[in-house]
């Protein structure tokens, strides 16, 4: 057999095993015959796969003759989990996105009532925005911290609302809870958002969600612009280059999106 055609023969192999744990994690247990239909497979091939699997400790079969993930799975899964380091997964996109606009580059987290900087890269123009990783910002007043509201239901976003006055930073920081309303129903729409001289005068970020394996926003990632130097005219297509690079991010980390 060429290399080609055995090459072909083990990824082929690869798909069926992904295959049928898919279909086991989709059920508490299951017998060979619902099995075999569910992934396409003829029962011989699927007992010898079976077999396999059993054999490495990652399914069992009980005194019923029905199929089961053993728990070894999720403990793979944990291992992984506990070795991906956000930010250092985070740091390439982060350095790539720089590069490509040009421009300071943030990241993000939720945390007590506001975001915390966990993640810079630094713009190469001399005139730069003053911020450092460890930075406290208010969610209200920017593009990371708006990712973050707009994951809110109603009943937690209330609970911010009262315990976070909306303090202006600036003339243009939102002031009233109806308008902040109105704009993270506008980011939920977009995908991202804008702190549009909100939280600085003269600096303008756009933000958009880096989420989990299970789809949750655990972080946000920005760039910001001094305003000089954004063409707001680009805004839809600078924004765009953004959640791609948070949805790449994301799919690193394990999210699928529905």
């Amino acid at each position: 057999m060429d290399r080609g055609r055995e090459d072909e023969k083990q990824m082929s192999a690869v798909m069926r095993t992904i295959s049928i744990l898919e279909a086991l994690s989709e059920v508490e247990g299951i017998n060979l015959e619902a099995l075999s239909r569910k992934t396409e497979l003829p029962k011989a091939t699927l007992l010898r796969f079976l077999s396999t699997l059993i054999s490495q400790g990652y399914v069992y079969r009980d005194g019923a003759d029905m199929y089961h993930l053993t728990l070894k799975m999720f403990s793979v899964g944990s291992r992984s989990l506990r070795h991906m380091d956000l930010i250092n997964t985070a740091k390439p996109f982060a350095k790539e996105l720089c590069q490509t606009l040009g421009e300071t580059v943030h990241m993000g987290i939720l945390e007590d009532g506001n975001a915390v900087y966990v993640l810079k890269e630094e713009s190469s123009y001399t005139l730069r925005m003053y911020s450092r990783v460890g930075k406290v910002i208010p969610l209200y007043c920017t593009a990371i911290g708006k990712i973050f509201l707009s994951e809110m239901t109603d009943d937690e976003l209330e609970g911010y609302f009262r315990t976070n006055p909306l303090k202006p930073y600036t003339p243009k920081s939102i002031r009233t809870h109806q308008a902040l309303r109105e704009e993270l129903d506008r980011t939920r729409e977009r995908g991202w958002s804008v702190d549009d001289e909100e939280h600085e005068e003269n600096v303008f970020c756009i933000a958009a969600p880096v989420k989990d394996y299970t789809g949750r926003t655990i972080a946000a990632l920005s760039v910001s612009w001094p305003i000089f130097r954004f063409n707001r005219e680009g805004l839809t297509e600078l924004a765009g280059k953004i959640a791609e690079t948070t949805s790449a991010l994301s799919r690193v980390l394990g999210y699928i999106p529905e």
